[in-house]
């Protein structure tokens, strides 16, 4: 089974950065896809980028071109540098991983507030 901590969340002001990391750990076999959905209050869980081991990308429409997902194999670790934030962009934000082909994992969440 792998686990998942994430960290970085916080409160940031309108325009800012913030890059949120996930690590995984545990005695699950191999790690494909990883990537962060978030929930805004009163909304359902939504895509926000995966990346595929090999590093193919795919981001929500909402953030291309202020978010970058990346990650570091070696470390079992993905990250999200998120710029340009927007009072919108204020949620829970879920870290995931598929692994050993058809299992998924979820971490416990991390709050993002963006406001002034």
């Amino acid at each position: 089974q792998v686990q998942l901590v994430e960290s970085g969340g916080g409160l940031v002001q309108p325009g800012g950065s913030l890059r949120l990391s996930c690590a995984a750990s545990g005695s699950g076999g191999s790690i494909s896809d990883m990537g962060w959905y978030r929930r805004a209050p009163g909304k359902q869980r939504e895509l926000v980028a995966t990346i595929t081991r090999g590093g193919r990308t795919n981001y929500a429409d909402s953030v291309k071109g202020r978010f970058t997902i990346s990650r570091d194999n070696a470390k079992n670790t993905v990250y999200l540098q998120m710029n340009s934030l927007k009072p919108e962009d204020t949620a829970v934000y879920y870290c995931m991983c598929n692994y050993d082909g058809f299992m998924t994992s979820w971490g416990q969440g991390t709050q993002v507030t963006v406001s002034s």
